[in-house]
């Protein structure tokens, strides 16, 4: 019974909040997210770094595997990506395989972690969260536009964040606790200003080709916690840091892709991107809560 108290305290303020913001979004369909967008990346975003990626949450080792971890993990996602793009006779698949490739580790993966393993599993998640950020503005970019662009990572804050956070790992250099206090109070406005535009982009993403974004999501919330599993398997790993890797590995395709798509791709490539993004958010709704179930069971 204990195990189930702790799944429902885990997920339901996540889910709650994107219920908000999708409420919010039904009443309102005009209300304006740009706000949350920009402050998310040029502030938030990079405050959560810094705060989650402190010695006192992780160390330089820790973040060093699991960054590597993820990293086969994302090798991985994108085999399977080209695979089920391969089997649906996709025209273009390099543009079309970037939701496969960076699930949602930031928005719903950072605050599921959270709550499940405290700041340690914040610092663990963050770590991944950091290789999915620093994709999303390189490999990301180069899928959807099929080229290269130094300047979107030279304009990225996040970037800077974990440079400077990685440094203050490896030389185990603590923040001044004026600096955690504000980033700490960020994190959390950010988490929720985040979960709330979540729930707004499922008012406003379309699906276009249901049969089509509902079995390439299986690939992406099926097949992504299978990957993160075998990892565990392989590499033997126990204890919170492999749950929080299963979790990150079950989370479903980033809002972020259809941004980054909606700049650089095609508008049919952005429409099958925004197709599986609400497809496999709303089937994640079912995966999640078995994958954190199973992480808190085994992996605690």
């Amino acid at each position: 019974m204990e195990i189930y108290l702790k799944l429902f305290e885990v997920l339901f303020p996540v889910f709650f909040v994107v219920g908000i913001g999708y409420y919010l979004g039904k009443k309102n369909p005009k209300i304006d997210t740009a706000f949350i967008t920009n402050f998310a990346a040029n502030v938030g975003t990079p405050a959560m770094i810094i705060y989650a990626l402190n010695p006192v949450n992780i160390s330089f080792y820790i973040f060093k595997d699991y960054f590597w971890y993820y990293l086969i993990a994302i090798v991985g996602f994108s085999v399977v990506g080209i695979v089920f793009l391969f089997i649906q006779n996709t025209k273009d698949i390099i543009r079309e395989l970037p939701p496969f490739i960076m699930p949602n580790t930031g928005n719903m993966g950072l605050p599921i972690c959270l709550f499940a393993y405290g700041s340690q599993g914040l610092g663990v998640s963050a770590a991944i969260s950091a290789l999915i950020i620093l994709c999303h503005f390189t490999l990301g970019v180069f899928l959807a536009d099929r080229k290269f662009s130094i300047d979107v990572i030279i304009k990225s804050p996040p970037f800077y964040a974990i440079i400077l956070s990685v440094s203050l790992l490896y030389y185990d250099l603590r923040i001044p606790a004026f600096v955690e206090n504000t980033t700490f109070l960020l994190m959390y406005a950010t988490i929720f200003l985040i979960l709330m535009s979540l729930g707004i982009a499922l008012t406003r993403l379309k699906v276009f080709s249901l049969n089509k974004a509902i079995f390439s999501s299986i690939g992406r919330v099926i097949l992504g916690p299978i990957i993160g599993y075998l990892l565990i398997l392989y590499f033997e790993l126990e204890g919170f840091a492999a749950g929080v890797l299963l979790i990150q590995c079950s989370m479903p395709s980033a809002i972020l892709n259809y941004l980054v798509g909606s700049i650089y791709s095609p508008k049919k490539i952005v429409d099958n991107v925004a197709s599986m993004i609400v497809v496999s958010t709303l089937m994640s709704f079912i995966t999640i809560p078995l994958v954190v179930f199973f992480a808190l069971k085994y992996f605690n």
